[in-house]
């Protein structure tokens, strides 16, 4: 595939991600108009929390289909690399394991027999969470697959390479990477073991009994996270040692991706989630459950892991996009390189 083929595709991707984040963007703002459109119970949140929660969300998809649009334009490659990657990573985090996460849980609770809270109507109309996860869905396969064609044309050469042909760095600086990197790695697989744990129903610690009950897409969420994290963990182990195991002969690309979901879901569905219950707490005076106890230990080191895995990848980048540009020009792109 030539690189006029690759641009097409990514140009078309990029619109049909936009077009999705339309009818969730129209929903917000109906609902932040004071329109109850498939709202079931209005009062089940008060007033000005619904509209603060909705202004919110609605600029954090206005940011997505603005970073869609972007990857339409030709300009794209020469924009600002944290100015796509940032938002991007926070997209992936939270939108890969909901594409995963909803569909299953939901065939698995048809098929079990179990209740659904999508389809109960106690707070919406079911209508809505097909529009939502729906546009959502494609949402993600399209702006993360644009993304993904749109990284191959602007970093190709990094991410085509073997882990073992990856050029070993200072010694101060391997340390410094390692330093903060493993523990950061072991962080993810313990963080994982629990969302999985979670998932299958075991006790999570104190203030876990005041928890929303778990129903099978919760379940299902927890174990697809947890999975997730643990993939991010063995993405990031065989990064910081990219010369040794079998695992040498890898392309780049590959452990990359693993770290880049892993980390971003983490941050984005634990991390925050648990931030924004402590923001509540301090503002309102209350005492939420999963602030506290183990659940709320786990979101902080979360957020945490999260952040030192998104500096050590911008601080990777910036190295080596520095020592491309201080090397000899890349070679062109390869008809059906990836």
């Amino acid at each position: 595939m030539n690189t006029e083929q690759l641009m097409g595709r990514q140009v078309l991707l990029g619109r049909v991600a936009v077009a999705a984040c339309a009818p969730y963007l129209l929903l917000k703002l109906l609902w932040v108009l004071g329109h109850d459109i498939g709202i079931v119970d209005v009062d089940r949140a008060g007033r000005g929390t619904w509209i603060a929660a909705n202004v919110v969300t609605f600029l954090m998809d206005a940011v997505a289909a603005a970073i869609a649009y972007t990857l339409t334009r030709p300009s794209g490659l020469r924009a600002p690399a944290w100015l796509l990657a940032l938002p991007l990573w926070v997209a992936s985090g939270l939108l890969t394991p909901l594409m995963i996460a909803v569909p299953t849980g939901s065939a698995v609770a048809a098929l079990a027999g179990a209740a659904n809270p999508m389809a109960s109507g106690d707070f919406l109309e079911p209508w809505v969470y097909v529009l939502v996860y729906g546009a959502f869905i494609v949402e993600g396969l399209t702006l993360l697959s644009a993304f993904w064609i749109y990284a191959h044309r602007r970093w190709g050469a990094l991410l085509r390479r073997p882990l073992e042909s990856v050029p070993v760095p200072a010694p101060g600086v391997r340390a410094a990477r390692r330093l903060l990197g493993v523990p950061a790695a072991v962080l993810l697989a313990v963080l994982g073991i629990l969302d999985v744990l979670w998932g299958l129903g075991m006790p999570t610690g104190p203030g876990a009994a005041s928890l929303p009950a778990r129903s099978v897409v919760t379940a299902t969420s927890g174990v697809v996270q947890g999975l997730l994290a643990l993939a991010g963990a063995a993405g990031l182990a065989a990064l910081l040692f990219p010369h040794r195991g079998r695992l040498r002969r890898l392309r780049t690309r590959v452990p990359l991706a693993l770290a880049w979901l892993g980390s971003a879901t983490v941050f984005a569905w634990g991390g925050t989630m648990w931030l924004s219950w402590t923001v509540a707490d301090a503002l309102t005076g209350g005492d939420s459950a999963p602030a506290r106890g183990l659940p709320g230990l786990a979101g902080a080191l979360e957020l945490v892991a999260g952040l030192v895995v998104l500096c050590l990848g911008a601080l990777t980048l910036a190295a080596e996009t520095a020592r491309t540009a201080s090397s000899s020009a890349p070679a062109p792109e390869r008809a059906g390189a990836y």
